[in-house]
């Protein structure tokens, strides 16, 4: 009989409770492998591919794509013993010859000669390596979702020791390195000899199918690292550096342009769709939506608002992002005036720490935080996200600079993990990268401080007694005031300003 199970959705974040069906890797009747990825699922605000904690045959998919269910719902169903007892019957006649055994526990998918017969004493492996036994009595598995599908291993030839011939650990090496590659025709070793003599076709390697060896695109190790956290692929990405080399700014360029194409692609989609001559077009409010509208509301109705602006000159702060740009060590970073100011906004948290804390109603309590996570809230085609750079107060500025970039380009790809969004402190959101001056943001809930920054103009500006122009931001500060005091709030948004004006103060904190 056929032993089927069900893999039910896990929580995959911290307490979420429900998850939406993206989209299904598999169909019925594919076979798939323990850990193999079948479905992607979006929850917190993030996308999460899900593998597979067992091995077989894809029985049924039990939840549509699209729809949203609860964790613990099961999602897929596996057949993890049908497809064996199906393929006996179908065994070679040659083997007929042999002596009837037990049944084995259960048939793996994979092709016999890829086997290795291993000896029935095989040592134990140790606890909480893949393999060895976990808290529980359960198996460890590469994800942790669930038991270890033991699979059947193959029956020795009649008369031979259950020992591995050199020959066959060979095979298997061989086997084990060419994985993505097609395999070639392998007979099984106990199939007898065929009674006549046939010629063999002629095999076409795999690289005689594939054609001619793509041309590998030249890039230095930072570049090849920041396109795969971008998703990007280094062949399609047009070279603009000396002899053909893909740079950091044409991977950043190409990504950029990717998630710009996407925005206005979604929103021609959905007008598509809507019936022609349509007034209303009705959008279900889920996933990133739908987290986004209950945390504004229960931060905006729970947390009384204070907002405070200042307008600033930064010139000096973009002369220091250019003379940071031409510094080797920041070379093969993104630097920008964010990094300044992100900057900025962990050395002024050390004299004013009540923005970097948080309001604990039920234990009547002011918590403040000796560590700042820094927020940085990031636009993506689905929808607005907030990671968080993780004790950004110890880092260096080229640390902080490396964390900034990959934040956002993990966040560009769609990749940011639950985990990745919360124990934030504070946030700093970059409205001057749409043009917008500034604006009032309300408070990401548990924290007690949010910066936005304006754009960047050149606009006139009284120096001395001339006017000439200078480069010119709006800052505005959006503070709870059960924690922070009109004085306090005032205080570190001037000394975030006063690091802008000014780079250099840094050197008196």
């Amino acid at each position: 009989m056929a032993d089927v199970k069900e893999f039910k959705l896990p929580d995959v974040g911290e307490g979420l409770t429900e998850a939406e069906i993206v989209s299904w890797k598999v169909k019925p009747g594919d076979t798939v492998k323990v850990n193999d990825i079948v479905v992607e699922i979006e929850t917190a605000k993030s996308l999460v591919e899900l593998p597979c904690p067992f091995g077989g045959t894809v029985a049924e998919l039990m939840v549509p794509e699209g729809e949203t269910v609860a964790v613990g719902t099961p999602i897929i169903s596996v057949s993890t013993g049908g497809g064996a007892a199906s393929a006996a019957p179908a065994a070679p006649a040659a083997t007929a010859a042999e002596p009837a055994a037990p049944a084995e526990p259960a048939a793996s998918a994979e092709p016999a000669a890829s086997e290795v017969t291993t000896p029935p004493d095989d040592a134990a492996v140790e606890p909480g390596l893949i393999g060895g036994p976990a808290p529980g009595g359960r198996t460890s598995v590469l994800v942790g979702y669930g038991p270890r599908t033991t699979e059947a291993k193959r029956r020795p030839r009649k008369g031979s020791t259950t020992s591995v011939s050199s020959e066959t650990v060979r095979e298997d090496v061989n086997a084990a390195f060419s994985a993505g590659l097609e395999p070639a025709p392998a007979v099984a070793a106990d199939v007898a000899e065929p009674a006549a003599p046939t010629v063999p076709e002629p095999v076409t390697t795999p690289a005689a199918k594939a054609g001619p060896t793509p041309i590998r695109a030249l890039a230095k190790p930072p570049v090849r690292k920041l396109a795969k956290e971008l998703g990007v692929d280094l062949s399609a990405v047009t070279p603009s550096g000396p002899g053909g080399v893909v740079t950091r700014a044409d991977v950043e360029a190409h990504a950029n342009g990717s998630v710009a194409a996407a925005e206005p692609a979604a929103r021609a989609a959905l007008v598509t769709a809507a019936p022609a001559g349509a007034r209303e077009t009705r959008l279900p409010v889920k996933g990133v939506r739908k987290v986004t509208a209950e945390a504004m509301v229960s931060s905006a109705f729970t947390a009384p608002h204070v907002t405070e602006w200042v307008t600033l000159d930064v010139s000096r702060t973009m002369r220091f992002v250019k003379r940071l740009k031409q510094q080797p060590e920041f070379r093969d970073v993104k630097v920008s005036p964010l990094l300044v100011i992100a900057k900025a906004v962990c050395l002024a948290v050390r004299r004013t720490p009540e923005v970097n804390a948080t309001w604990d109603g039920a234990a009547g309590e002011i918590v403040l935080k000796h560590y700042v996570n820094l927020g940085i809230a990031a636009a993506t085609p689905r929808g607005l996200v907030v990671p968080n750079i993780k004790d950004a107060d110890r880092m260096s500025l080229r640390e902080l600079a490396d964390a900034l970039g990959e934040l956002v380009g993990t966040a560009r790809a769609g990749k940011t993990q639950p985990a990745e969004m919360s124990g934030g402190t504070f946030t700093i959101t970059n409205v001057g990268v749409f043009g917008v001056d500034a604006g009032t943001p309300i408070l990401n809930p548990g924290e007690t401080g949010i910066l936005a920054v304006g754009a960047i103009r050149k606009q006139p500006w009284v120096v001395g007694s001339r006017i000439r122009p200078r480069d010119v931001t709006t800052l505005a500060l959006s503070f709870d005031h059960r924690v922070v005091d009109g004085e306090q709030g005032s205080r570190f948004l001037a000394d975030v300003a006063a690091l802008l004006e000014d780079p250099a103060a840094a050197l008196l904190y």
